[in-house]
């Protein structure tokens, strides 16, 4: 095996989603959960290591992106992606910056590149500045980010307030030149002294172009749209397989299915909203979660239970804490954020180990965080990537063959989601 591309993400979620990029591109690809979980005579072009590192402290979340680097190295990796969101979620004390450097200093590298930009989902970066469709960062609804909330959009000082370099801009007159143009401002850029390049980022052309300037750099730190733009620069694929005649290949499993919501995003109240009226729901409460979880755990279990219909591909009732931010607020005034965060995550976690052992194969969730927490507790080492629900979302398969997960980004995916999801699966067994 030829290992070409080897992912650290600092989240589930982010996993999948560059996960889905590379298989679009035309790369074999495999997501393992920790970096000492990769099996013997592993075959594929990429493989993507999911930590869960994107809010802990920052010190940890560099000892777990090393022991990943250091597995794809022995992997045979030939180029290592720090995969982060495309928000760039993060404080002043870290933790791209500081995972950044160390993934340098392992490497034995002095220079890298910043490219969080996802176009096809409205992230873009113009003079430096990352935008969440027409609005600034800092505008955007990631200022009420429950654990990150960004109130800056520059990237060059949101990466310069957590790091031990300088960032230099590369300006997007410089990409509409093509590959050789990024590719000497990267060379400038390094001479000058810079530690990493922002590289302004407006459409999946763009992506390409860096994509291909990037080629000879050891490291490279991004969005799933890095994945991408490396991943068609490598392969030379232009498009990727429709969604439907992908599904149509897959092999789903055929038992029954949830869908867990955890984040607060804008998206996903949008998405929570919508699939309301269309299956059974139950908002979480919290209150219960903190106070008596073992015997609110009972009672919900049975209840998705009883609303489990026939047919395994929907609507799957849905359990959801996702909420409007003044809500969220508000429940960790009263509980604290941290132990607020991990009563709900561990609450789900459970919740879906002990539907696993009531027969639940097909989880459909909805945040970062909570999709590590559930995948974690489902006990799951790693997933084939198989088609893509939404840009960036594709359906998973455990690597056993027991599970099919889709994982899913705050605000990926249109507000029917949740329903697309299982229709992809319909799809597919129709066509199997």
């Amino acid at each position: 095996m030829t290992l070409r591309i080897g992912v650290i993400a600092d989240d589930f979620t982010g996993a999948t989603d560059i996960a889905g990029f590379l298989v679009s591109a035309g790369l074999r690809t495999a997501q393992l959960n920790s970096p000492e979980q990769a099996p013997e005579n592993l075959d594929a072009d990429a493989v993507v290591i999911s930590l869960k590192t994107r809010s802990i402290p920052a010190d940890d979340a560099v000892q777990q992106s090393l022991r990943a680097c250091r597995i794809l190295q022995q992997l045979g990796a030939e180029q290592i992606i720090f995969k982060y969101c495309s928000t760039f979620d993060s404080t002043a004390a870290g933790n791209i910056g500081p995972v950044t450097d160390a993934l340098l200093e392992e490497l034995k590298e002095d220079f890298t590149v910043i490219v969080p930009a996802l176009p096809v989902n409205g992230r873009t970066v113009y003079q430096s500045s990352l935008f969440v469709h027409h609005q600034p960062l800092h505008e955007s609804g990631m200022k009420d980010h429950p654990v990150t909330p960004m109130t800056d959009s520059n990237l060059l000082r949101l990466m310069e307030a957590q790091s031990r370099g300088t960032a230099a801009a590369v300006p997007y007159q410089v990409v509409e030149q093509g590959p050789e143009a990024v590719r000497h401002a990267l060379n400038e850029a390094k001479a000058r002294g810079a530690r990493y390049a922002v590289i302004d980022t407006l459409n999946h052309d763009h992506l390409d172009t860096i994509g291909e300037a990037s080629r000879h750099l050891r490291l490279l730190t991004g969005g799933s749209g890095m994945g991408s733009g490396l991943g068609r620069a490598l392969t030379g694929r232009d498009e990727a397989p429709a969604a439907e005649s992908a599904a149509q290949q897959w092999e789903f499993t055929s038992g029954p299915a949830l869908v867990i919501s955890g984040s607060s995003s804008q998206m996903t109240n949008k998405q929570v909203a919508e699939y309301r009226q269309q299956a059974p729901s139950a908002a979480l409460d919290v209150a219960r979660v903190i106070d008596e979880p073992r015997a609110y755990l009972g009672e919900l279990t049975e209840w998705v239970l009883n609303h489990i219909g026939g047919a395994p591909s929907g609507p799957a009732p849905m359990v959801y804490a996702t909420a409007a931010p003044e809500t969220v607020r508000q429940w960790q005034q009263t509980y604290g954020a941290e132990r607020l965060s991990a009563a709900i995550e561990g609450f789900f976690g459970d919740l879906a180990s002990g539907l696993r052992e009531r027969g639940v194969t097909r989880f459909i969730v909805a945040g970062g965080e909570t999709s590590g927490a559930v995948t974690q507790a489902l006990g799951v080492a790693g997933f084939e990537v198989g088609p893509q629900i939404a840009p960036g979302v594709p359906w998973t398969l455990s690597l056993d063959g027991a599970l099919d997960l889709a994982l899913k980004s705050g605000n990926f995916g249109d507000e029917q989601f949740f329903a697309a999801a299982q229709q992809l699966v319909a799809d597919g067994s129709a066509g199997s």
